[in-house]
């Protein structure tokens, strides 16, 4: 069996790849493979400590992350076409029209 601290070692190293991508992207599309990374090194630590403690509640919760993915690709390539669309670009820093 794999010891826990394995999956956490690739779940920090995950999570520190996709918040880099944040911070030093400014493309829409990066931001959105990047917040899925950070997702996915989330669903490995509910996993991992889902078969650590022996019961299914992380691996339910791991579910639920995955659906709450789906849901926010689905959007954010929503307003990412809308960017495309007003802006021909899409640069997250170009639109500065939309702010208040």
């Amino acid at each position: 069996m794999v010891p826990p601290e394995w999956y956490l070692l690739l779940a920090s190293g995950v999570f520190c790849i996709g918040l880099f991508g944040i911070l030093t992207r400014s493309d829409a599309l990066y931001f959105l493979m990047s917040v899925e990374l950070m997702m996915n090194a989330a669903n490995v630590n509910f996993v991992a400590f889902s078969l650590y403690y022996g019961d299914l509640t992380g691996q339910v919760f791991a579910l639920f992350v995955i659906a709450l993915a789906a849901a926010e690709v689905a959007i954010g390539i929503g307003i990412i076409l809308v960017l495309y669309r007003n802006f021909g670009d899409i640069d997250v820093t170009v639109p500065t029209e939309m702010r208040w």
